[in-house]
């Protein structure tokens, strides 16, 4: 007999808003029309996009900074018009990147602990797009490597440690490019198009390696992401506008492997993704509900899992990386639900009576080291992601954090690889001890400021009490 039910642990995968006063509350959430998720998160911070007068930004709040968020708390504003993707970069909790109206790139590095003023010089601008930048994506596996995609139809890819565009695909797309996504090792991307095509490039041969035209046949917008086994699921219209979600097999794109239809509205679907447990957690926009499907090996492919519903439509979305998850609460995802004016998290756990680590649940996921360095993956190496557990849960501790930052931040990266090519770094990459000594300076004038601002900042409040104690007197 053939079993009736198939048999999934993430069956019973069931969703929760948390408690207002985990949420953030009294944010403009921007209004721009852009069906991208205006919201980013990674273990320590969630970045929102906002409604911003005379440029455009965006928030940086640490996780743990629930509740109302003052309207004076300080910005990312560094551009001119109003931001439209934001992302995290992969490899340094600390590094954003964001795209733009003003038609720029910049790259931005978040203080430590979040921002004490508002934030307006980058680390590095690139520029390169004639037309607004609505697309923003960091390379999985190579340091430093970040896709633009821009309303030029043309794809840049950089190596932010030089500020250089390495890549420019320029005559793929005729027309305005709905999304990109890299695959697992990031020797591939996948595209989405206005003109009903989806493409899979070999950015670094600048060749279409696979090409399905009319993947959906509806006028609205497609997605389209790369699954771990490589194949490329998508979503879309039909011709009578339902919604659908769609499988293909990149060697064979003549015919989808499963079409699923939905149901009738007009919402993009965005996709978000987790290689670990193969689930797909659709998000529409301006829907109120996240449908989720398992992805297998056997047909029909996709199972429909359950849906999340609430009551208030969203506006945006973020998704948090597997590493920031509550791993003891059996906790597979966290979403970051974008309203008018709050962000409202909704945390996705598989009921479990016992408190031990769930390794089933749980497999090894990748982690915060990247596989290769920018320049060579620009040569032609590949690398998988360098996978950690998350059995004691992942905890970014201090003496970790500071490793990876310290190899990672941005401008020491500049003077290393760049020793050739930029003359203006050399004399900073001469000997370890002179960048050192350098930093110890800074950092030791940066504490004597500090100790003259509390001496007098001591001395006025000792003032202030004396002319109090005359009055009360």
């Amino acid at each position: 007999m053939k079993r009736v039910v198939r048999q999934s642990k993430f069956r019973h995968v069931f969703g929760q808003v948390v408690k207002n006063d985990q949420c953030y509350d009294d944010i403009r959430v921007s209004r721009v029309t852009w069906d991208s998720a205006f919201c980013a998160v990674n273990p320590k911070f969630v970045a929102i996009i906002i409604e911003a007068s005379g440029g455009g930004a965006f928030l940086v709040l640490p996780l743990h900074k629930t509740g109302r968020i003052d309207k004076s708390y300080p910005t990312v504003c560094g551009h001119t018009g109003p931001v439209l993707d934001i992302d995290w970069c992969p490899h340094n909790d600390q590094v954003i990147a964001s795209g733009s109206e003003d038609c720029t790139v910049m790259v931005w590095q978040i203080p430590e602990n979040g921002l004490v003023t508002s934030m307006s010089e980058p680390v590095v601008v690139l520029e390169g797009h004639s037309k607004r930048v609505g697309i923003i994506t960091w390379h999985p596996t190579a340091r430093n490597v970040l896709l633009s995609a821009g309303c030029d139809n043309q794809i840049i890819i950089w190596n932010v440690g030089t500020g250089e565009a390495m890549i420019s695909l320029e005559d793929m797309h005729p027309d305005v490019i709905y999304n990109v996504s890299w695959n697992r090792n990031g020797s591939l991307i996948c595209t989405s198009c206005k003109d009903k095509s989806i493409r899979v490039i070999d950015p670094r041969k600048e060749a279409i390696v696979a090409e399905k035209e009319k993947a959906h046949e509806g006028a609205r917008p497609m997605r389209a992401i790369f699954l771990a086994d490589g194949n490329v699921l998508t979503t879309g219209f039909s011709r009578m506008s339902e919604r659908q979600l769609a499988l293909w097999n990149i060697q064979n794109m003549e015919e989808p492997m499963t079409v699923n239809e939905m149901d009738t509205s007009n919402g993009v679907l965005l996709p978000f993704y987790d290689p670990d447990t193969n689930i797909v957690y659709l998000c529409g926009k301006g829907d109120s509900s996240i449908r989720y499907f398992e992805i297998t090996d056997e047909a029909p492919y996709v199972h429909f899992l359950n849906t999340f519903s609430s009551k208030e439509p969203q506006r945006g979305m973020g998704y948090m990386a597997k590493r920031g998850l509550d791993v003891n609460k059996c906790e597979i995802a966290r979403f970051y639900k974008l309203h008018e004016r709050k962000c409202e998290p909704i945390v996705m756990t598989v009921p479990r009576k016992s408190d031990l680590f769930q390794e089933d649940l749980y497999p090894n996921t990748a982690g915060p080291d990247p596989a290769l360095e920018a320049e060579e993956w620009f040569e032609g190496k590949n690398g998988d992601p360098i996978l950690i557990s998350l059995k004691d849960g992942y905890v970014p501790l201090k003496n970790r954090e500071f490793k990876v930052v310290k190899k990672n931040i941005l401008d020491h990266k500049v003077t290393k690889n760049t020793e050739n090519s930029s003359p203006a770094n050399k004399p900073a990459s001469e000997t370890p001890s002179i960048k050192s000594e350098a930093n110890l300076g800074e950092i030791l004038k940066e504490v004597k400021s500090l100790k003259d601002l509390i001496s007098s900042q001591e001395k006025r409040i000792i003032k202030l009490e004396e002319q109090i104690s005359k009055i009360a007197i």
